[in-house]
């Protein structure tokens, strides 16, 4: 998996307080962006974060670009519907040459479940080399690719989505492949905004753990805004 970020709205946290000062402002953003003081830019920042008035959170944007992850991921991906997604489509472009696949951990560990697991994917590919080579469109032809197919997704959530996405999909009972992703994705989005992304991650973070009788159990320490 090869998790990058390409871009994100340049000064993140001044951009998200400017938008948030605005409301309360004479003057105008731009004039806001340029001058206000960093301390002040901080002190809105702390008032965001703690009241919940989140929506000047969705001013910021990041865009990852993910190589080497499962289609079973991206089929996951795609429920976060407040963001925007291209993923290299399988209608046009032809597995010819083979197929790279995530395999599980726990298929690779026992020899016995790792030839089950080889052989089936063998026999789609199989398969879906003779459709093609029959005359039949890639884009029929694909119905018969596994889940674990290697794909690559091109990403972008404004930061009050991200703050979601990392709380649903940094916690232990996500799945093991889009919480690696989502750890990945944080780890690259918290240097641009140390204070935004602060305790951002599983719910546990910030407190109770959220599960109930699925908690994981694992305990983290509150986390104190600086």
């Amino acid at each position: 998996m090869q998790v990058e970020l390409l871009y994100h709205t340049p000064d993140p946290e001044r951009a998200i307080a400017t938008a948030a000062r605005l409301c309360y402002a004479p003057v105008g953003a731009s004039e806001l962006m340029e001058t206000m003081p960093e301390d002040r830019v901080q002190s809105v920042l702390s008032t965001i974060m703690e009241s919940g008035h989140f929506s000047t959170l969705e001013h910021a944007s990041y865009t990852f670009a993910v190589d080497g992850v499962s289609r079973a991921l991206t089929h996951q991906l795609v429920r976060h519907r407040i963001a925007s997604f291209n993923q290299q489509s399988q209608r046009y472009v032809k597995y010819t040459e083979g197929l790279s696949v995530v395999k599980p951990e726990t298929v690779a560990a026992n020899p016995e479940t790792e030839r089950v697991f080889d052989e089936a994917i063998d026999a789609a590919l199989s398969a879906y080399a003779k459709l093609l080579d029959a005359g039949v469109p890639a884009e029929d032809a694909r119905y018969l690719l596994p889940n674990a197919a290697e794909t690559k997704i091109v990403i972008t959530m404004n930061v009050r989505e991200l703050l979601h996405f990392f709380g649903l999909r940094c916690c232990n009972r996500a799945q093991w492949e889009i919480r690696a992703m989502a750890d990945r994705m944080l780890e690259l989005a918290k240097p641009t905004a140390p204070y935004i992304f602060m305790d951002a991650g599983a719910p546990c973070i910030r407190g109770a753990c959220p599960e109930g009788k699925m908690t994981c159990g694992n305990p983290f320490p509150r986390v104190k805004r600086g």
